[in-house]
């Protein structure tokens, strides 16, 4: 048996750390603006989704490249998981005892910056340790999908706390469980290939980006996380104005079709370049937005609900094909540094820069009284078509045959 298949058992428990490491974000993320909102604590919500961005400016990187040269991957998965179980529970139990908003920010900053390395972690160790890692990845980061899910209905309908801090307690309880879980995680050791002290730091990555392809990617992937992030900060808000009663549950919506857009991603790699996958993740997401804002435009909630669930779509045929192509093509000492630098751009400069940029179109787009979602929405969809045109007459790429 080659070392490639992997042990019994393998399988399952990847995607069981998955679950859980996605169910976390999944109780606090898509209601955190009803909850900030609800105590008085609007004025920090661009704060609030500005510092996961700042601390993933250095995070994953760096946890990329400990995977690649000094720490196992699955040890520093689990250690990073109970870190942030740690810090999440402060954070809202700051605010939950009335105390500085600013320790809330403290707080979700060192989450962050210990949680940001995970989901490249998390990718290189399946992908090392699947037997057909681009077929059978999606499966396993399907869990995520689920636990996502499952967050959000336990938020609306189990623990009735859309608009309570226990929605932060309920994440501390699922970071716990993936972390533990990930300590019997399969043995994923660093290569020790590089010995330089830029790659120590993981700056050693950023040498990619003389490759022109992989600096397409990773630009075009920075600018689409501009917009994107506002689904995140504002796609329960928007439910919320038109009238719906359990905003965290139905935003959760996009994780039902992201289930199925999982299932079948396996086999559409086989088929399509991973170019036409890219393509399609960002026209789809274009589309998307321009429905939320048609919602917006004409009060009707079923184009709103549609935008929503279109976006599991669109985040899995990007990021989850972008985390692919980075595994197929990078050299396998950068690998982990590779996945690094897709987190910094998605999850660290893209965000950041959107947090900003997205709060200050929200606040000169709607109105006090819930008037003017159709143009937020639609400038966003515009910039999310700029990117789709840049990728395309950009990025070259090679077919590979498998």
């Amino acid at each position: 048996m080659e070392e490639k298949e992997y042990k019994k058992g393998t399988f399952p428990l990847l995607w069981l750390v998955f679950f859980f490491h996605g169910m976390a974000p999944g109780f606090w993320v898509p209601s955190l603006t009803n909850v900030l909102n609800a105590h008085g604590l609007g004025n920090w919500i661009y704060w609030a989704f500005a510092m996961p961005p700042i601390a993933s400016l250095i995070s994953p990187v760096i946890g990329g490249a400990l995977a690649d040269e000094r720490m196992a991957a699955q040890k520093i998965m689990a250690w990073s998981s109970l870190l942030g179980a740690v810090m999440i529970v402060f954070s809202f139990g700051a605010l939950d005892y009335g105390l500085h908003p600013i320790w809330f920010l403290i707080g979700i900053l060192v989450y962050s910056l210990v949680s940001g390395p995970t989901w490249g972690l998390m990718a290189t160790i399946s992908l090392k340790h699947l037997t057909h890692g681009e077929r059978h990845y999606p499966m396993v980061r399907v869990g995520a999908t689920f636990g996502w899910m499952a967050a959000g209905f336990m938020i609306s309908y189990v623990l009735h706390s859309d608009l309570s801090f226990t929605s932060g307690y309920a994440a501390g309880v699922a970071r716990v469980a993936a972390g533990v879980l990930a300590f019997f995680l399969p043995h994923t050791p660093p290569l020790g290939l590089g010995t330089s002290w830029k790659n120590a730091l993981g700056l050693g990555g950023f040498k990619l980006f003389k490759n022109r392809d992989y600096a397409v990617l990773f630009s075009v992937t920075g600018l689409f996380s501009v917009p994107l992030i506002a689904f995140y900060m504002y796609s329960a808000e928007l439910f919320k104005v038109l009238g719906n009663k359990a905003p965290t549950a139905s935003v959760s919506v996009a994780q039902w079709s992201e289930v199925a857009a999982m299932f079948l991603l396996g086999a559409m790699m086989l088929k399509f370049r991973l170019k036409t996958l890219l393509m399609w993740g960002l026209g789809l997401s274009a589309v998307r937005y321009a429905m939320s804002g048609y919602a917006g435009f004409s009060g009707i909630i079923a184009w709103h609900f549609a935008g929503v669930a279109l976006h599991g779509v669109c985040y899995t045929l990007y990021f989850v094909t972008a985390q692919v192509y980075l595994d197929r093509r990078v050299e396998p000492a950068m690998k982990g540094q590779a996945q690094g630098l897709l987190g910094l751009m998605s999850s660290g400069i893209g965000p950041m820069v959107g947090a900003y940029f997205c709060s200050k179109l929200h606040d000169l787009c709607v109105d006090a009284d819930g008037y003017g979602w159709e143009n937020f929405w639609w400038v966003l969809a515009g910039m999310i078509a700029v990117c789709w045109a840049a990728l395309g007459l950009l990025y070259k790429g090679t077919k590979v045959t498998e």
